[in-house]
């Protein structure tokens, strides 16, 4: 009995020595920022940033301004501290228009504390490497530059003209010497090439019909190019990167011009629409394309103008009322007697936007693709095979179609995409 007290006295011992040796780890084991900045931006991103204001406050220095128990409190259930009366809850409740955050309550408090320490962290300021200039001070390139060999090549010009020069002169001065002078009438008589060529009737026929076809092959050809704008790039009052919406971010064509799934046009996106996302996104963060010209500031800048056109105060995150007209520019425009469809393109037919307007998510700038013509749309139908897998839309057309031309697949011409009516009514 005595030996069994002793054993379990020393088992409560280790237990207690076991426990505190683990508080102790827990204490002495730091806060990373680097685990509270993938924290940060899966729960609080949406709706803070570290330096300005969002939908909430920023949240730089925040450890400074309130009691870290009180944060823990804040932010595992907020409604509950405004209910209860807190003052501090209370405040940032009314100042951000009531608009109450949303509880985390998964949150440990460890992990609360990696988030803070994330806001806190300032990143050390390191020197560059000995021999490297600075940014923005152009080195210069090693070897041969090109004003060298500008230089030595006109060089060369030069002498080459100072040679023909002193060779003739030195020609003349032989001639002048020799004294041998050849008689006026005893040179030969040299027609001129114009008066050989009007003596020459078949020549002269020739000319006439090369003239008169190769001026109507470029009349041709130049009244074939009305209307046609394939390249065309306008200028837009807001720059607006495919290459960065599209491609970088993989944002779906359809979702800014939600009209191509069931109208005829596929619309110009809403100022609105574009809010919905840069609400929360204030500047460019992503990479600099300095070859082209645009840097970070060039995107922020742009997103300012978007602010004023729809009324956006980024301080206050409120809007203002005060918006201004976008007068964006066309690109793409089909003659008024063409009738075309997206719906029925995009929706029905499963064509791929890239299809007709081109890699879009590598265009930086929008412009036309495609020459829109009429042998291009009708080489188009001749070509593609209607996709009829679960499209009912087709089945019951396809099954007849398909028996009538002995096909498997039909394309949209054998479904009557070349009728002059289709298009044209």
């Amino acid at each position: 009995m005595v030996k069994f007290f002793v054993n379990w006295r020393q088992m409560i011992l280790l237990s207690l020595f076991a426990l505190l040796a683990t508080n102790a780890f827990a204490q002495e084991q730091e806060p990373d920022p680097m685990v509270g900045k993938k924290l940060f931006n899966a729960n609080c991103a949406a709706c803070h940033k570290l330096n300005k204001k969002a939908v909430g406050p920023a949240l730089r220095g925040v450890t400074a301004k309130y009691e870290r128990e009180w944060l823990y409190s804040w932010i595992k259930n907020s409604a509950a501290m405004i209910k209860s009366g807190d003052a501090q809850a209370v405040a940032i409740w009314e100042e951000y228009n009531r608009t109450a955050m949303n509880a985390f309550p998964q949150l440990s408090n460890a992990d609360i504390d990696n988030i803070l320490a994330y806001t806190d962290y300032v990143p050390p300021v390191t020197a560059p490497p000995a021999g490297t200039a600075p940014v923005g001070v152009a080195v210069p390139a090693s070897g041969i530059t090109n004003e060298i060999i500008l230089a030595v090549l006109a060089l060369v010009f030069v002498m080459l003209i100072i040679m023909l020069l002193l060779v003739q002169k030195t020609l003349l001065r032989i001639a002048a010497a020799s004294g041998v002078e050849i008689a006026p009438e005893e040179r030969p008589k040299r027609t001129p090439i114009w008066q050989a060529f009007v003596q020459n009737q078949f020549l002269v026929f020739v000319s006439v019909i090369f003239l008169l076809l190769s001026s109507a092959y470029f009349a041709y050809g130049y009244l074939m190019q009305v209307g046609v704008d394939q390249g065309y790039m306008p200028v837009q009052p807001i720059h607006y990167s495919h290459k960065i919406h599209a491609g970088a971010n993989q944002i779906e064509c359809k979702y800014c011009h939600s009209s191509a799934r069931v109208s005829k046009h596929s619309g110009i996106p809403s100022l609105n629409v574009c809010m919905n996302c840069h609400k929360n996104i204030a500047e460019y963060n992503g990479e600099e394309d300095l070859e082209n010209g645009y840097t970070k500031d060039f995107y922020t800048n742009e997103i300012k103008k978007l602010y004023a056109a729809v009324g956006w105060d980024e301080d206050n995150q409120r809007y203002t009322g005060e918006s201004q007209p976008v007068k964006w520019v066309r690109i793409h425009n089909l003659p008024d007697f063409v009738y075309f469809n997206h719906a029925q393109h995009v929706q029905v037919g499963e064509i791929e936007c890239q299809t007709c307007h081109g890699p879009v998510e590598e265009m930086e700038v929008m412009y036309q693709y495609s020459p829109l013509t009429m042998g291009w749309c009708i080489n188009c139908h001749r070509e593609t095979n209607v996709k009829v897998e679960s499209n009912e839309y087709y089945s019951k057309i396809h099954e007849e179609l398909s028996k009538k031309y002995g096909v498997e697949k039909l394309t949209a011409a054998q479904m009557g995409g070349l009728e002059c009516g289709k298009c044209h009514y």
